[in-house]
């Protein structure tokens, strides 16, 4: 069987919802797609995030997928279409600051957080930490060690002792089971 056979194969099996399908095209295809947003980006992390994003992208749209397009081809544009997504939004924050801090200048006024405003970061926080412990242990400890430990994905598959694919996978699930816990709360 051909490797654009193969491909196929697994492209079919993935729109019938099969996971060693997905396994098997993230594994095959992450390189390609990290390797562009590494030279797109010219950082690690965004790279890293931006690749799984488009991943959990490409698999929640894997049905649009139409075979008259190479995956790899489709891939990249779903991910070169989050990136401009991400720079756009960091445009706006930059542009947000930017006027912020004209007014800040305008008037100077105490800044610091008053006590509701703590509170409602405080059981924000709480609502996220208590949907997290939701997830079954092992996707909470990939989660933790991601976000709030601000790890790589190799640093986290080093602290595992796992292949880097598995962590892959599993930071994959459990943003997407995070998502849907979210969702129904």
């Amino acid at each position: 069987m051909s490797t654009s056979d193969l491909i196929a194969e697994h492209i079919k099996k993935a729109k019938e919802g099969r996971q060693i399908a997905f396994s098997f095209l993230l594994d095959h295809f992450w390189n390609d797609v990290y390797g562009f947003q590494l030279l797109r980006t010219q950082n690690e992390n965004d790279a890293e995030d931006i690749t799984l994003r488009s991943f959990s992208k490409a698999f929640d749209k894997i049905d649009t997928y139409k075979e008259k397009h190479s995956f790899s081809t489709w891939l990249i544009a779903i991910s070169k279409n989050l990136h401009v997504d991400l720079i756009r939004k960091r445009n706006r924050q930059r542009a947000d600051e930017m006027e912020a801090d004209a007014e800040m200048v305008k008037k100077v006024v105490d800044d610091a957080p008053t006590v509701e405003d703590q509170l409602i970061n405080e059981q924000n926080l709480a609502h996220l930490l208590r949907d997290i412990k939701k997830l079954k242990p092992h996707y909470q400890k990939v989660i933790n060690l991601r976000y709030f430990n601000e790890m790589s994905l190799a640093e986290i598959a080093t602290e595992l002792d796992e292949p880097i694919n598995n962590i892959k996978v599993k930071l994959l699930r459990a943003r997407k089971l995070l998502a849907e816990i979210i969702k129904e709360r």
